[in-house]
């Protein structure tokens, strides 16, 4: 009501109580709500997000497993955008879906996307690294064994985050703790085997120096005129 310019989000709406939905149609037709007290909250410059996952379920079903080639994405992607509205229809009440704007279904991650997310996600491990004076470098192998045992064709994204937890900051606490890392290093991290064949392939760390950085030398002229001066 005080920040009339903003941005709604109701994730996993499907779960939602049947009251929240007679509220949204309020919402969704006037533009506006009443509250028990009277006063008018006005919704005509919010913009309102409703994310779901219904057809999801199936979704394993209808693509192929692993990373796809772009043709095959896109037909895949047609046939997954055909069974998501088929279940919101069979979900959502025709009124409800008739009032909202657009409805949008997300492409399948790609395996560029996927690597695109490890390096944000390793960011974090990174910074805490450099509190103790450490460094840490992956690899494109070791990008691609975490984007592919981390990658599931329902779920996402979402199984990386336990993948990068496991096998990067569990194996480096555990060597931190012994002393197999020290501060000053920078940690190096690699995939031993072909990283598209995670049964028969394994993340190895190894501790390089930090390179010394020296400073710039002073020219001599400029050195020459101080002690000059």
């Amino acid at each position: 009501r005080r920040r009339p310019f903003s941005v709604v989000l109701f994730d996993e709406i499907e779960k939602a109580h049947p009251d929240v939905f007679n509220t949204l149609l309020q919402i969704l037709e006037d533009g506006r709500l009443t509250d028990g007290q009277g006063r008018i909250v006005d919704f005509k410059n919010t913009v309102i997000i409703l994310t779901t996952n219904l057809g999801t379920r199936d979704v394993a079903k209808a693509v192929s497993l692993g990373f796809q080639a772009s043709e095959d994405s896109d037909s895949n992607y047609e046939r997954m955008k055909q069974k998501v509205n088929d279940e919101l229809k069979q979900h959502f009440r025709p009124e409800f879906l008739n009032r909202i704007d657009d409805t949008i279904v997300f492409h399948q991650l790609t395996e560029r996307e996927i690597l695109s997310i490890v390096d944000i996600m390793i960011q974090r491990i990174e910074a805490q690294l450099r509190n103790k004076d450490m460094g840490l470098e992956l690899t494109d192998n070791a990008k691609k064994y975490l984007a592919k045992k981390g990658f599931d064709p329902v779920l996402g994204a979402r199984p990386l985050r336990r993948t990068i937890q496991r096998d990067i900051e569990d194996n480096l606490s555990e060597r931190i703790l012994f002393n197999e890392l020290k501060p000053g290093q920078i940690v190096v991290v690699d995939c031993e085997g072909d990283p598209e064949n995670i049964d028969k392939s394994k993340l190895v760390f190894r501790g390089a120096e930090k390179p010394v950085e020296v400073p710039d030398a002073v020219p001599a002229d400029l050195g020459a005129a101080e002690a000059t001066d």
